[in-house]
């Protein structure tokens, strides 16, 4: 499905779930890394599925703001070519991105996009917001996303549920105006230990 940017660099996956950490990348890394990409300002959640209990896995938001990043609340996705300062990552170029899909999208689990346009000065509000908020404890992705969510003013914002659970969230987003939502579904076996990862050129 996303093979053609799958390749050399071995990265250990470990599924979805939140398990926090405390990166913290160089000003030089952060700097060299920075993407901007040239769509419309832009928030996006992600959100993971468990195919066999539908019960939700994971929360995550991408801004696109000045700069692309990739708020991965606890998550334990990594990629050594992208820098992360306390689960922000950096240099989110649409190989990245797909990288990110696949990586959460295997034989149990889907992924859900769902992107909507906002104004530039929310986005910006919102990249300042993740930048800002530190490393998040384990389990704590939704209730993160959730929390920050709320306090942008983006009409409907004020009406998403401050929730743990990842659908919670997922279902509340899909009903806001302009929303535009994919699903990626992957047959990788859950077996598989690890995967490859390509297209994402070193700093």
């Amino acid at each position: 499905m996303l093979r053609r940017f799958l390749g050399p660099v071995l990265l250990l996956l470990t599924l979805a779930g939140c398990a926090g950490d405390n990166e913290w990348a160089s000003d030089d890394l952060v700097a060299r890394a920075r993407y901007v990409h040239d769509g419309p300002p832009m928030i996006t959640l992600f959100t993971v599925i468990n195919n066999k209990s539908d019960g939700g896995a994971h929360s995550a938001l991408m801004i696109n703001g000045s700069q692309r990043v990739l708020f991965d609340p606890a998550g334990t996705w990594h990629h050594p070519h992208l820098p992360e300062r306390h689960d922000v990552h950096y240099g989110i170029t649409d190989p990245a991105v797909y990288f990110y899909i696949d990586y959460h999208s295997r034989v149990t689990y889907r992924t859900i996009r769902q992107d909507l346009v906002v104004s530039p000065e929310v986005a910006e509000m919102a990249l300042r917001m993740v930048q800002e908020n530190g490393s998040v404890n384990k389990a704590m992705c939704t209730t993160t996303v959730s929390r920050m969510l709320r306090q942008l003013p983006v009409p409907g914002f004020e009406t998403l549920p401050q929730t743990l659970w990842p659908n919670k969230l997922s279902d509340a987003f899909r009903e806001l105006p302009g929303v535009v939502e994919e699903v990626t579904y992957d047959d990788d076996p859950e077996e598989n230990g690890y995967i490859l990862a390509r297209g994402i050129a070193p700093l």
